[in-house]
């Protein structure tokens, strides 16, 4: 081989290692992602996170590993679990709410993370700010931990006798509970109705707060908004049509499940949200560039058979007021 050959060979071999690098890095993109909930909860939630990637060019299987971790609704479990996800080193953490993104802001402040989080971020110390957030950390803000009151008067509406409500909270998410009970606390004593505080942290407790409120004989029962929550949705759909509480919650998943009502933000939405940010970030953008986005997308379900079987009558301006009624 001439020297001169032997020189092109090598300065075309320099100019295609980075190539073959940055290929081989696309190939292997790595996303966390962190929850308190229970495994596999919103598979239908993380089709569409998939689907958001595919369309961006990033396929789970193919080019993309996806690598989950729950911490079945123990939430002291998120610190070790995020550490785990810091060890794995992937290009991004996706934190499903607030307890989540906490953890995995704790344990890096290198790697992004887009968060999903139902408090306020800037209060929460998630970011500097909604337009500015500053770091390695951004993602969607919802609304549902504020929206106890108006959940309070739908239930009003549906159960016009309604004296005595019952308030279900998560005792490991304190900071939502927290929230949700002065909200729901002070829109009960202007109605001149009475709250009952339940908690549960776990599947036992579920039963057992429902049997604490048939023996306060509440009229109607508040779902607070919560991961382990939604993953226990047929559970609590299931104790509420035994005992007939007519209860509301904060996402169309529980009236889908067989809950009575939601009003809450469109967790769909929600995702593809997520699934958007998390692209661009992989594609070199940089979180503290990207706004926090609020999701302003409230949604009113109401599952009309579960309100027949309960002995309900929906009210018509309910009826037409709402997103979907599930006959």
């Amino acid at each position: 081989m001439r020297r001169r050959e032997f020189l092109t060979l090598i300065g075309g071999a320099v100019v295609m290692w980075p190539l073959a690098t940055r290929a081989q890095q696309a190939a292997n993109s790595v996303v966390g992602y962190l929850a308190p909930g229970v495994t596999g909860q919103a598979a239908h939630l993380l089709v569409l996170l998939r689907n958001i990637l595919a369309e961006a060019g990033y396929v789970e299987g193919r080019n993309l590993t996806i690598e989950y971790r729950y911490a079945e609704g123990q939430y002291d479990r998120l610190p070790a679990l995020a550490a785990e996800l810091v060890q794995r080193g992937p290009a991004v953490i996706i934190a499903a709410t607030t307890p989540a993104a906490l953890a995995a802001r704790a344990a890096t402040a290198t790697i992004p993370i887009v968060f999903n989080t139902p408090d306020d971020p800037v209060g929460v110390g998630l970011v500097a700010s909604f337009a500015r957030p500053g770091g390695n950390v951004t993602g969607v803000h919802q609304f549902n931990a504020a929206l106890g009151a108006k959940q309070l008067g739908l239930l009003r509406d549906l159960v016009p006798s309604l004296a005595r409500v019952g308030l279900l909270v998560n005792p490991n998410n304190s900071r939502a509970g927290a929230t949700m009970t002065k909200e729901v606390t002070a829109a009960a004593a202007s109605m001149g109705v009475e709250i009952g505080v339940v908690q549960a942290s776990d599947r036992s407790e579920i039963a057992a707060a429902f049997a604490t409120l048939v023996r306060d004989r509440a009229d109607a029962l508040v779902v607070g908004a919560d991961s382990f929550f939604l993953g226990r949705r047929l559970q609590l759909a299931t104790l509420a049509a035994r005992h007939a509480i007519p209860a509301i919650y904060n996402a169309r998943e529980y009236p889908e499940a067989g809950g009575l009502m939601s009003y809450g933000a469109s967790l769909a939405e929600v995702f593809r949200y997520l699934g958007t940010y998390t692209a661009r970030i992989l594609k070199g953008e940089k979180p503290a560039d990207l706004p926090v986005v609020q999701s302003t997308n409230l949604e009113l379900v109401v599952n009309h058979e579960t309100a027949r079987i309960l002995g309900l009558t929906v009210p018509d301006k309910l009826l037409a007021t709402a997103d979907e009624v599930i006959e």
